[in-house]
């Protein structure tokens, strides 16, 4: 009876249970409206004539009872699948039209239900499941179809970027796919730790859908204000980054570590660029994963080629790690979400979700446009009461022009203990 949504991730598993509890609610409801209306049919059809005749009448008392028990049964379950649709509806799933023209029909099997293979679950009274897939890809059905049309047990098309356009969109997680993704030779890769530092090939990396076809391109390019030749590993600043400080702004990797409490083993790096900061921590034994998304550059394929591990999600998705599971979340201007203060307190919510009380968030050159987003900001992060290890306000020269100058906000904050 009913349904229930379970959130998994960013996605939405979909079940349908049958919960005895509701049950019995619902069979007590029934019988009373019943034996209601039976005494109420009783009372409107006995009379003093009809005392002097029972035996004409049972038969049809009997019968039209009947009917109209049949019809209030009718009723009920006429109103019980009006609801269940109402309750489809606000919860958002099942959404997608899947009757309309041009649909693959991989999305439509993707999406069937299934039942359990060993019934219902005796402790969930969950029944069947749908496979999950972004609310939002119902506003991208036409895209979604063209990602789910390919050949089974065949080779997917090269159409990686149809998938994170779709992402960005807010369909995520996408659906999977029944056929075998295109491989690239990863010949010449070094091993570890010697890979943390040494150049990448431009050869086992993927440059469809890009504009740059090697990474001298890309080094040329400033791709963001986190990434300006991020990817030559072995001239320019990247290989000095967060052991050599470049102004006051740049903390140095190891006078974080110092101010941390029961020790750093595992963070995560939120728009890391080409996965340095990653690289450094990985230096000193802690384990970092890296957020990623191929923006103009095959960036995971680069972290990943370090030796380090890419999570390929945009910031909208919720991040798929257990509570309290980080030592140290790091974030530098890639936390600016933009629109409304909304999406940067969502963010934030879910980043000291996953920092352990006492973990460190390392803020990290955080550009401020203006004086009112370095308020908002600042105001968002004492709302959650962190302690302020490190917090340092300072101005940088304009790319833009001579004379000009951009504020930018760094600090290392410690997640307190709450009960």
């Amino acid at each position: 009876m009913g349904s229930v949504s379970l959130k998994i991730g960013d996605g939405t598993a979909r079940f349908r249970r049958a919960s005895l509890c509701s049950s019995a609610v619902n069979v007590l409801m029934l019988f009373s409206v019943i034996t209601t209306n039976l005494f109420a049919l009783y009372a409107f059809t006995s009379s003093p004539k009809d005392q002097a005749h029972p035996t004409q009448h049972t038969h049809k008392n009997i019968s039209f009872i009947s009917e109209q028990v049949s019809l209030i049964i009718r009723e009920i379950e006429s109103s019980q699948k009006k609801l269940a649709q109402m309750e489809k509806e606000l919860l958002g799933y099942e959404s997608i039209d899947l009757s309309r023209p041009n649909t693959a029909s991989e999305l439509k099997l993707f999406l069937q239900r299934h039942q359990l293979p060993l019934g219902k679950d005796s402790k969930t009274g969950i029944t069947e499941m749908v496979a999950s897939v972004g609310h939002s890809c119902d506003k991208s059905v036409d895209l979604l179809s063209q990602y789910m049309t390919y050949k089974v047990s065949g080779a997917c098309p090269d159409d990686w970027s149809l998938a994170q356009r779709l992402i960005l969109r807010g369909c995520e997680p996408l659906p999977r796919r029944r056929c075998f993704a295109k491989s690239v030779p990863k010949v010449g890769l070094y091993s570890f730790p010697i890979s943390l530092w040494k150049p990448v090939s431009d050869k086992i990396v993927s440059w469809s859908g890009l504009g740059c076809k090697n990474f001298e391109c890309l080094n040329n390019k400033k791709l963001g204000k986190d990434c300006v030749g991020c990817f030559d590993l072995a001239n320019g600043y990247e290989n000095q980054r967060f052991v050599k400080a470049r102004g006051k702004n740049d903390f140095l990797i190891d006078d974080v570590l110092a101010l941390g409490s029961g020790g750093t083993r595992t963070g995560f790096d939120i728009g890391g660029g080409s996965g340095t900061f990653a690289a450094r921590m990985a230096e000193r034994n802690v384990t970092v994963i890296t957020a990623t998304l191929n923006v103009d550059a095959p960036i995971s394929e680069f972290v990943s080629a370090r030796g380090l591990f890419p999570v390929y999600l945009s910031l909208d998705h919720r991040f798929p790690f257990y509570d309290n599971v980080f030592d140290i979340v790091h974030a530098a201007s890639g936390l600016d979400v933009g629109g409304r203060p909304e999406k940067l307190e969502f963010l934030m919510f879910d980043i000291d979700r996953i920092l352990r009380a006492g973990g460190l968030f390392w803020l990290d050159n955080f550009y401020c446009a203006n004086e009112e987003k370095k308020k908002a900001l600042t105001r968002l992060i004492e709302r959650f009461g962190y302690r302020k290890l490190k917090w340092v306000v300072g101005e940088k020269p304009d790319a833009a022009g001579p004379g000009k100058s951009e504020v930018y906000l760094s600090g290392v904050l410690q997640k307190p203990v709450r009960v």
